[in-house]
């Protein structure tokens, strides 16, 4: 990429995978790239910033989505979309670049570490595979009523998704609701279709009397096998972090 043309403007466009990779189809068929690239939910005017939006092209997308497989490798197209789903701020760059190199040199990118962005990349993906893989264990639903099931989460990272089909996977005959309420989106699924949706006022019913007698039971459980002489709030933290107590039925 040393021959490419860096070029003094910020690219803004819709913040969905088919956009960012739109922009590398432009990028890679002029062989230049951006100063930045910018989310348009997210980007801060700037007057010292020369913008450009680039308007998603799915035609455009899909071509790169299929050349990221065939022409560099699968893990690419995973790694990309996992990094994508994570909120560092210059991911979108980076995965740029990332691309762009990997269409040049094939499947070896990833072999590549000290190429900063390449580095960048693995890392991101990591940070949010490991986090999906635990909220997949940590992740308690609850009975809002008639098999309706909820559970609330605040992830680091946008994972609604991905924790949305596992559990499609794994509950196919359950209608459940997964509130993500750090971006307030909800993972909705009625046993054939799902949908994301944002609600920002999203009041919680009150919980079925049979659930309200599970959580009894569990709690019940929770406290009869713990010690209170080796009660270790450090150790506990260490094994799972404080952050995801909050969505825990056994809170303490």
């Amino acid at each position: 990429m040393s021959n490419w043309k860096l070029i003094n403007k910020v690219y803004i466009y819709d913040g969905t995978f088919d956009g960012l990779l739109t922009i590398v189809f432009d990028c890679y068929s002029s062989k230049t790239l951006p100063q930045n690239i910018k989310c348009e939910n997210s980007y801060v005017n700037n007057f010292l910033d020369n913008t450009v939006f680039i308007s998603t092209d799915y035609e455009k997308s899909d071509r790169v989505f299929k050349g990221i497989d065939k022409n560099i490798c699968y893990d690419a197209l995973f790694n990309s979309f996992y990094a994508f789903l994570s909120d560092e701020k210059d991911k979108e760059i980076n995965i740029l670049k990332y691309l762009c190199n990997g269409f040049d040199i094939g499947p070896k990118i990833n072999t590549m570490l000290t190429l900063s962005y390449v580095y960048k990349i693995i890392s991101l993906k990591r940070n949010v595979f490991g986090e999906c893989h635990r909220f997949k264990g940590l992740l308690r639903f609850i009975e809002i009523g008639n098999n309706l099931f909820y559970a609330s989460i605040h992830p680091d990272n946008n994972i609604l998704e991905i924790l949305g089909h596992h559990f499609i996977n794994r509950f196919p005959s359950q209608n459940f609701i997964i509130h993500d309420k750090y971006r307030n989106l909800c993972f909705l699924y009625n046993c054939k279709d799902y949908m994301i949706k944002e609600i920002n006022d999203f009041v919680l019913p009150d919980i079925s009397e049979e659930e309200k007698l599970y959580q009894s039971l569990w709690k019940s459980f929770f406290k009869s096998v713990s010690i209170d002489e080796r009660t270790n709030r450090r150790c506990q933290m260490q094994f799972m972090p404080k952050k995801y107590w909050q969505d825990l039925i056994e809170n303490p």
